[in-house]
């Protein structure tokens, strides 16, 4: 989508701090971060929002929590913890629409969320 703003990130038209990347997915850090460890990870396959997925999208989603599980290692929060998010439409409070999953840790997280 050539207006998405996270396709432009991906494409490298809008600069951004790469943590992570494969034929998948693209991940960078948050610019407002809620946690002192904010993590966006994003499928470089467009899709709006969670409601597109279907079974064909079972590897790339899978691939999401394989890929937050080595981010979280290498930020070093794998052991105290971590939380992995995704927003689904504006009452769920998604800005951007292009799926995407917020990796958050570095600080004790409560519950419920919101």
């Amino acid at each position: 989508m050539k207006d998405c703003l996270f396709c432009k990130i991906i494409a490298g038209e809008i600069p951004s701090r790469k943590v992570y990347e494969d034929k998948r997915l693209f991940a960078f850090e948050d610019i407002k971060p809620q946690a002192p460890t904010h993590i966006l990870i994003v499928p470089k396959q467009h899709l709006e929002t969670l409601l597109e997925i279907s079974d064909a999208h079972n590897e790339l989603i899978g691939s999401v929590f394989l890929a937050a599980s080595k981010i979280a290692r290498k930020q070093g929060i794998a052991q105290s913890g971590f939380r992995v998010v995704a927003n689904c439409n504006q009452d769920a409070g998604q800005t951007v629409f292009h799926i995407h999953f917020h990796l958050l840790g570095g600080r004790p997280m409560a519950w419920p969320p919101g």
